[in-house]
């Protein structure tokens, strides 16, 4: 397996050079996603980071029956297997039923477990019987402790390589809020912990059939994530978010990515630079016994 792709199964902690999760919310179609790949693809060697090609084949959770799902999972793997032999590109896409890990896993690099389904068993254990990364999101509803389940039932599979993913939390009304506190949580897991930052800036329900968002906290949020010693960044692009087919309102336009990435990349490299200040105090953690003793070890 080429250098390219083989680094996705080697990231076991959070200490290396950060890496980013990039590409549209959900394919529009083949010209569009290839024009996208291949100007991410650019991006990755002309400032050196490591690039995940992300891109869903269906967005199953639309606000309304009405809005756009994408191209469907057929024409969206031969698609996004197109970015992954053209562009060198390892790839992530999402699923939504235990049926789908097969068929994806036979494409992609990393499979994508949706915030929503996080606590789906079938679904997580058929995505860990794949031996591919999976890539779990955090629910809007969920404590980051309580992705320790999730965790366990892909590596009962005998599959150890799972990611878990941030993207804030909901209380009800049109924001979302990260904690970050969360990081060191769900890192005290033993996982690698990636920011989906602009998911975190969505407004649910803002646009009454469809979510809104505020693309302009991305950079402040993303800025924050990193220094909580992460691994990988997550976020939705497209070279014109107002035109774009889903999430266009909390998507990063190209124009404007270049730059944000190589603040982060810059940002990431300091803060890992940097000692780490323990500042915990072990009998006033309130959190449960079996991770306190590992979380000691990640805060900061």
């Amino acid at each position: 397996m080429s250098d390219r792709y083989n680094w996705v199964r080697t990231v076991e902690n959070n200490s290396a050079p950060l890496f980013f999760l990039l590409g549209p919310c959900a394919i529009e179609n083949e010209q569009h996603t290839l024009m996208l790949a291949e100007y991410l693809a650019k991006l990755s060697d002309d400032l050196g980071v490591k690039v995940i090609f992300k891109a869903s084949y269906d967005k199953a959770n639309r606000t309304s029956l009405g809005n756009y799902r994408s191209v469907g999972m057929d024409e969206g793997l031969k698609i996004l297997a197109r970015v992954r032999s053209e562009f060198e590109l390892p790839v992530v896409t999402d699923i939504h039923e235990s049926w789908q890990a097969e068929p994806a896993a036979a494409v992609v690099d990393v499979v994508q477990i949706p915030a929503f389904l996080c606590r789906q068993t079938d679904l997580l254990v058929a995505a860990g019987k794949t031996d591919k990364v999976v890539f779990i999101k955090k629910a809007q509803f969920m404590r980051a402790e309580k992705m320790q389940g999730a965790v366990e039932k892909v590596t009962s599979t005998g599959n150890k390589k799972v990611w878990l993913g941030e993207r804030g939390n909901s209380f009800g009304y049109t924001d979302l809020v990260v904690d970050m506190c969360s990081f060191p949580r769900m890192k005290a897991l033993g996982c690698p912990v990636l920011f989906d930052v602009t998911h975190s800036v969505q407004k649910p329900g803002e646009l009454g059939p469809s979510t809104g968002g505020d693309r302009r906290f991305v950079g402040a949020l993303a800025a924050a994530g990193v220094t909580q010693r992460i691994a990988g960044m997550f976020m939705e692009v497209h070279e014109n978010p107002d035109k774009a087919l889903s999430d266009g309102p909390n998507s990063v336009r190209l124009s404007q990515l270049s730059d944000l990435v190589k603040y982060l990349r810059d940002l990431d490299a300091f803060v890992k630079a940097q000692p780490v200040v323990d500042l915990s105090d072990q009998s006033s953690m309130i959190m449960p016994s079996k991770l306190s003793g590992q979380l000691n070890q990640v805060v900061q």
